[in-house]
């Protein structure tokens, strides 16, 4: 089992493959604080981030949006007084992608830093 965080976001096309049910166990097992969230029969990774205030919660969204950019992968992001959730999925293939677990772990990271 590869350490996602060390991984590197590939470019995805429409006819790349979702990840398998088995896969989906493996991957989501390196990402526990995340959940999968079905939305209109799309599955999509999710995660909760709290911050002290909102300029701790902007500051991370802008992080974010650096990292996606830098591999142009985008997730959508909710950001709040205190909170902020990110929802990575691959809209070219309407569902989950091994990117975007390895974007949910490299999310994860920033936080750390």
């Amino acid at each position: 089992m590869s350490d996602l965080k060390s991984m590197t976001c590939e470019a995805c096309r429409a006819d790349a493959p979702k990840v398998s049910d088995e896969e989906l166990k493996e991957l989501i097992s390196q990402i526990p604080e995340w959940g999968v969230e079905v939305r209109d029969g799309i599955m999509q990774l999710e995660r909760q981030f709290k911050f002290k205030n909102f300029k701790q919660a902007i500051a991370f969204t802008n992080r974010v949006g650096e990292l996606a950019e830098e591999v142009f992968h985008h997730p959508a992001i909710l950001t709040e007084w205190g909170k902020v959730t990110v929802t990575w999925w691959t809209h070219a293939i309407k569902g989950l992608h091994k990117n975007d677990f390895i974007m949910a772990a490299k999310t994860d990271e920033l936080l750390e830093r």
